[in-house]
């Protein structure tokens, strides 16, 4: 089994500690180096043959997200942190996973477990082209959620989402509106963003203003969706992808 080459940077010794009793328990994993230091951490990357970093966020000298702006993309990040306030800006530069201390092993498994499969489903060889070329997205594609949760900036704060709560999202020009049994969440966002940010196997875009949790479902009805008393349109654009995954589902 081929092993993912890890570095732990953190400025306190004790989470130091946890992440390395964790690595020593996932067989695909192996800590090169665990470090106080974030630059000798960032020397390490830029050098090249890390696969995943462990990152601290509030640390004196560099603090993980002038990290990751330096990094340049180099390398997996998992951010492990006790500040929330920050999800936000770290998924803008793409990172693997966002986990809060103390972090759970559960947890941890759940995110380097991703970035395994990544892992070495880049390095699979590319299949054969078949003879005849398929639609775009014509298979759907399981995907793993990176965490059970989201963050999104309203007006006044970041709030969290659990992603079992989420009903369906609704687009409406430059904002998008989440929709939970209990409240309705407005955020600046796009819904092309929205759709690349939640997992496919829990969420599908059924119209270009419309998202929906498929296990939120109650009924269908030619054209129509019905969740939590809202009727929601199937888009022509949508409606083939939609019925694959409930012909899926069918008994």
């Amino acid at each position: 089994m081929t092993k993912l080459k890890c570095i732990a940077v953190d400025d306190e010794p004790l989470a130091l500690d946890i992440i390395e009793d964790y690595v020593s328990k996932v067989p695909f994993l192996e800590l090169v180096k665990r470090t106080e230091n974030a630059i000798e951490a960032l020397q390490l990357v830029q050098a090249g043959g890390i696969d995943l970093v462990f990152l601290d966020i509030q640390m004196p000298e560099l603090t993980g997200i002038q990290f990751l702006k330096i990094a340049n993309g180099k390398s997996n990040y998992i951010l492990t942190t006790a500040y929330s306030q920050y999800a936000l800006e770290s998924y803008d530069l793409n990172v693997s996973d966002y986990l809060l201390k103390p972090i759970a092993f559960d947890r941890f498994y759940k995110a380097v477990e991703k970035v395994h499969n990544q892992q070495q489903k880049a390095a699979e060889p590319s299949p054969a082209p078949p003879p005849v070329i398929a639609p775009l997205m014509s298979t759907p594609v399981a995907v793993h959620p990176v965490q059970d949760f989201i963050f999104v900036k309203t007006e006044h704060k970041i709030q969290k989402i659990q992603l079992d709560d989420i009903l369906y999202i609704e687009g409406l020009k430059d904002y998008i509106s989440i929709y939970t049994k209990a409240e309705r969440i407005i955020t600046l966002q796009n819904m092309k963003k929205m759709e690349e940010t939640l997992p496919n196997g829990q969420f599908i875009r059924v119209h270009k203003s419309y998202i929906i949790a498929l296990d939120k479902i109650e009924s269908i009805e030619r054209s129509r969706i019905s969740i939590f008393g809202k009727v929601i349109p199937i888009g022509d654009t949508y409606r083939d992808e939609f019925f694959k995954h409930i012909d899926n589902k069918n008994i």
